[in-house]
């Protein structure tokens, strides 16, 4: 159903998120298999499920208290749920007296430990690519709930990346009749009225290197481009070389002598 989709997205996110910033505060620096992490929870859930209990999911504000109380092991996590398993067995009636406010305290205390004015301060030093996703995630999520605040960041996020994209992605550089177009990252198809720019600068009896040593994917549309390009210069003069990318998935559809790939 739609609602067990919603809780299976919203607990791998959940855990995803919590297992990235334990792997930050971790003094030993530790990276997390999240692979194994997503499959050892949908594993739980579904014990979970058939016993008739709740969706389990990694929580920050646990792992955060078990990292500051000196854990370094998967002990403290088998240590808390032992523990909570005995609270809710034995002593539900005192679990129940806890206020509210006193839980809410814990969360604001922890979220502020993962939250500090200066992480906002570094993502505003990073440029507005870092600092208005993140402001607009957090304040997605605290306006609506954690799935779709996730989704509003990413999407903002997207914006950013397909503005960066926009920008010049191709160099044009010459000495003499000696010329080079050189491609800065992959080109896709957004990059198409970029490129027949860029060759159209390209004076008649000119010699082209077309260096795309940098990209490791070109757009099938550039490619064709490329190709009709050196279909004309062969009546306009211009020798053309390609330089191909290091694993060579460009070169061998383009209809022009390649370059060797320099390696850095």
């Amino acid at each position: 159903s739609s609602t067990a989709a919603t809780l299976a997205i919203v607990a791998s996110l959940e855990s995803l998120l919590s297992v990235t910033a334990v792997d930050e505060i971790d003094p030993k620096r530790r990276t997390t298999d999240k692979n194994w992490e997503l499959m050892a929870q949908g594993g739980g859930n579904i014990v979970s499920g058939l016993v008739g209990g709740l969706p389990v999911t990694s929580v920050i504000v646990r792992s955060s208290a078990n990292v500051d109380a000196g854990a370094d092991s998967k002990l403290s996590t088998l240590l808390h749920g032992t523990w909570l398993l005995l609270s809710v067995a034995l002593i539900p009636a005192v679990l129940n007296l806890i206020p509210l406010s006193a839980l809410a305290a814990v969360l604001i205390a922890t979220g502020y430990k993962l939250a500090k004015p200066k992480l906002f301060l570094e993502r505003w030093k990073q440029g507005w690519t870092q600092f208005v996703p993140l402001v607009a995630t957090v304040a997605a999520i605290l306006f609506t709930d954690l799935l779709e605040g996730i989704i509003i960041g990413m999407g903002v996020g997207f914006v950013f990346v397909i503005a960066r994209n926009f920008r010049t992605a191709i160099t044009v550089a010459h000495d003499g009749g000696d010329w080079m177009v050189r491609a800065r990252r992959n080109l896709y198809f957004i990059h198409k009225h970029e490129l027949q720019k860029c060759l159209g600068r390209v004076p008649d009896g000119a010699n082209l290197l077309v260096d795309l040593s940098a990209t490791s994917y070109v757009d099938l549309d550039n490619v064709g481009i490329i190709n009709g390009f050196i279909k004309n210069a062969q009546h306009r003069g211009i020798n053309v070389i390609v330089r191909g990318d290091i694993a060579e998935r460009t070169t061998p559809l383009i209809d022009a002598p390649t370059a060797e790939v320099r390696y850095a």
